[in-house]
């Protein structure tokens, strides 16, 4: 039996060892745990507190210089960090040098030494390339129903066209295996292979093992000048499957329990809790009824509440499905190669208090026509957007619900499973507007009649149709929040301006100005609600103290809290009231009920099965901070594998190109550093040229957006890469991210503990450095469109 769980309350039994009602305290503090644990606990108390004649001398094992150090007429010889933890120590046992005193500066040393090894080779190979970044798989979830052995025998594998190669497994299941090959194996990742298991064929006759088994590779990792696979078993019979059985039964307790792939799902699953509260698109999914495709329900989150509220009107009522009717879903689904489907533009036209909204695709402006005037007119409009579809197929095949131990159920209630089965298609629906590429939109415009924009008008929605699901994240807010839209104005000294309110708690609010009056945040404004007046009766809504917390959309969209001081805030109670009277009318932002928890676990699984940009994440190091991982998805994407060219390494990206000249520490790190979780997302931009060599390398050079300054330089950088080569653009997203949130992989962190301790407190350690999350997103099509004589209009 192990004692590793009980190490705090030994820790905390360490002082009163010597004392004389320590039998007492004792019992007192281990009256609820078993005989053989409370017996267990006094022999290790026992063995630490026996007095030790062990002599501790640093003299060849520390590269500080040591001292003599003399405790009950023993010398030891200690440097100064040793001398410090043994002074420390001996006060515990009231200064007689005891065993436990020994192991407490032994071990200290060790962990002190173990420290400078670890920061010299990060220093060294730091010098080497900073910029060399390791992937972390995600979206991508295991379903474990049984137990793999660490179980190593001498294998032979094949491929179809390759000369056979040898390796060994690292661990064995019945379904599966992981394997160790030579770094330079030529194995195609995508076909299958046979594995001749060479011991076991030795052993056992089967025609199985003879010929042998066939194996898919589920995924290549390299470590130490080997390539580790772990393969899922395609071949073999019930033979085979009861001579794997009997193997692992029999050597169940001479060989540890592997738990890699748990670890790999846990470490996703960790990481993804950092990236998926401040995505900012609005996950979409789709149905087929009756033939035609529909919008059904959308995945909320903290990140994307802004395109939430972008497309909610004068009632409440959301336009998207108006936005996304089933006409440009069906255009969408039948172009799946051509992307003018899938790039939208918007803008909203306010007339005596009713929202009127305007969309259009690229590819129906091009066949109307009309991209000059809609694009020119539209991008002079506060509320002009530019929007981005990635549309995904599902793949029922696959299980909906995340990896699971062995044992477990690999799926959710058969309600939930039903209602994942009936969504066809995962729609991301991707906010790529920039302010400061608002006067480049602009030069379309050739005074053509604003009325010919009336055919983009879009049909109202009177009626919800689309069902709100909130992502499972801890609702982290002191009160839930409803939509509902009413005039107001606000006034900070001599600045005055109206809106319109998007939501609101009986706290505090969000709203959106007509226009930005720069107003100074945070700070004090006053808020006065005209249209609410009439029905508050002799309650005052005029110049309600209000605090502005942030904005957001260049000073039009504003966040404020209540100025609550010793009198009551009238604005609060009547909102109060407002809320609890018109609960059932209202709606709820937020799921605090927690009943769709398990449907949004997995809507959640199948947005991260095809992961529109490449998520990124940055963490704080001894010395300062940098990136630690990049996010990689199931699918290859375009981006990983740009930056994956210049190493020779698996999962490993050299962003060099990217990061250089500063970027990583002053467009990155720094505004991180003074960001907090709830401001969201920011971004910069980058041009890139790509230019391929012979051979297939391609040569990447990066300018940021800011660095090319005007119009022309931008136009010249895009038209020049087009000559030697490509050009691509992207949009880095920069926030800072939350705590990790422990509890979503609790089990796993357990199961891990109890097979191997050490990795389930580095995955911890790991989740904890974490400091800031963002995406590198391709916008090059919609760049290109900011300028019209890049575009071809055929």
């Amino acid at each position: 039996m192990s004692l590793d769980n009980h190490r705090a309350l030994i820790e905390q039994l360490k002082p009163l060892i010597m004392e004389p009602d320590f039998q007492d305290v004792f019992e007192q503090l281990t009256v609820d745990e078993s005989n053989s644990t409370r017996f267990l606990l006094k022999m290790e108390l026992n063995r630490i507190s026996s007095l030790c004649t062990r002599i501790i001398d640093l003299r060849d094992k520390t590269e500080l210089p040591c001292e003599e150090v003399v405790v009950a007429n023993q010398r030891y010889f200690l440097d100064e960090p040793a001398k410090e933890a043994l002074l420390q120590a001996l006060p515990l046992y009231r200064n007689k040098y005891t065993l436990g005193v020994y192991e407490h500066v032994i071990k200290a040393h060790k962990l002190r030494r173990l420290k400078l090894r670890e920061n010299v080779s990060v220093e060294v190979i730091d010098e080497e390339n900073p910029f060399l970044v390791p992937g972390v798989v995600l979206g991508s979830y295991f379903n474990r129903c049984e137990e793999r052995m660490n179980y190593s025998i001498r294998i032979m594998v094949s491929q179809q066209g390759i000369t056979e190669v040898s390796g060994a497994t690292l661990d064995l299941s019945v379904g599966g295996a992981r394997i160790k090959l030579p770094l330079k194996h030529h194995l195609d990742q995508d076909k299958p292979l046979l594995v001749k298991l060479l011991e076991l064929s030795d052993e056992f006759y089967l025609d199985d093992l003879k010929h042998g088994v066939e194996y898919q590779i589920v995924d290549i990792q390299n470590k130490d000048d080997n390539a580790v696979l772990r393969l899922k078993r395609l071949g073999g019979g019930e033979a085979l499957d009861s001579l794997l059985s009997q193997l692992i039964r029999g050597y169940k307790f001479r060989y540890k329990v592997d738990v890699n792939d748990v670890i790999v799902t846990a470490t996703g699953l960790g990481y993804e809790r950092h990236y998926l509260p401040l995505l900012t698109h609005l996950p979409l999914f789709v149905s087929i009824i009756e033939g035609k495709p529909l919008i059904n329900y959308e995945l909320l989150g903290r990140g994307n509440k802004p395109i939430q509220h972008y497309f909610q009107d004068e009632n409440e009522i959301s336009q998207l499905p108006s936005f996304i009717n089933t006409r440009r879903l069906t255009q969408m689904l039948k172009n799946i190669d051509n992307s003018e489907h899938c790039y939208l533009f918007s803008f909203i036209h306010n007339s005596n208090g009713k929202l009127h909204f305007y969309s259009a695709t690229l590819a129906e402006l091009k066949a109307t026509k009309n991209i000059h005037l809609f694009l020119g007119f539209a991008s002079t409009k506060t509320s002009w957007r530019v929007f981005k579809i990635v549309m995904q197929p599902i793949d029922h095949s696959k299980n909906y619900k995340t990896s699971t131990l062995p044992g477990d159920d690999a799926r959710y209630a058969a309600l939930t499973e039903q209602q994942l089965a009936q969504f066809s298609h995962t729609l991301q629906l991707i906010d790529l507007t920039n302010e400061e590429a608002r006067k480049d939109y602009q030069c379309w415009f050739d005074q053509s009649d604003v009325n010919g924009l009336k055919i983009f008008s879009q049909a109202k929605i009177k009626q919800h149709s689309i069902k709100k699901v909130s992502m499972p994240f801890s609702e982290r807010r002191h009160e839930a929040r409803f939509i509902f839209k009413t005039l107001i104005t606000i006034q900070q000294g001599d600045k005055q301006a109206t809106g319109i309110t998007h939501d609101i708690s009986s706290r505090g609010l969000q709203l959106t100005l007509e226009k930005s009056a720069n107003f100074n945040e945070p700070g004090a404004v006053t808020l006065s609600f005209p249209r609410l007046q009439a029905a508050a009766g002799k309650t005052n809504l005029s110049n309600l103290p209000y605090q502005l917390i942030r904005s957001r959309m260049n000073g039009v969209t504003l966040h404020l809290s209540a100025i609550i001081g010793h009198s009551p805030h009238e604005g609060v109670e009547f909102l109060s009231k407002l809320i609890a009277h018109n609960k059932q009318k209202l709606e709820q932002l937020s799921d605090n009920e927690g009943q769709k928890k398990e449907l949004a676990d997995g809507m959640k699984n199948l947005v991260m099965r095809q992961l529109p940009g490449v998520p990124y994440f940055i963490e704080k190091t001894v010395k300062a901070a940098q990136m630690a991982y990049i996010g990689i998805g199931t699918t290859t994407d375009e981006i990983s594998h740009l930056f994956a060219q210049d190493s020779d390494k698996v999962l490993q990206y050299n962003l060099k190109p990217l990061l250089d000249n500063n970027v990583l520490k002053q467009h990155i790190i720094d505004p991180i550093k003074l960001m907090k979780p709830t401001h969201g997302m920011a971004f910069f931009e980058v041009f890139m040229q790509l230019t391929r060599h012979p051979r297939g390398a391609v040569q990447i050079q990066c300018k940021l957006k800011s660095e090319l300054g005007n119009r022309e330089q931008q136009i010249q950088f895009i038209t020049q890469s087009k000559k030697v080569g490509r050009f691509m653009a992207l949009r880095v997203y920069i926030g800072a991210t939350d705590k990790p949130d422990m509890s979503y992989i609790r089990r796993e962190l357990e199961y891990i503990h109890i097979h191997a301790n050490h990795r389930a407190k580095q995955l911890e350690e790991q989740l904890w450095r974490v400091i800031g999350s963002g995406e590198l997103l391709d916008i090059t099509t919609e760049v290109e469109i900011r300028f019209p004589s890049l575009m071809t209009l055929a």
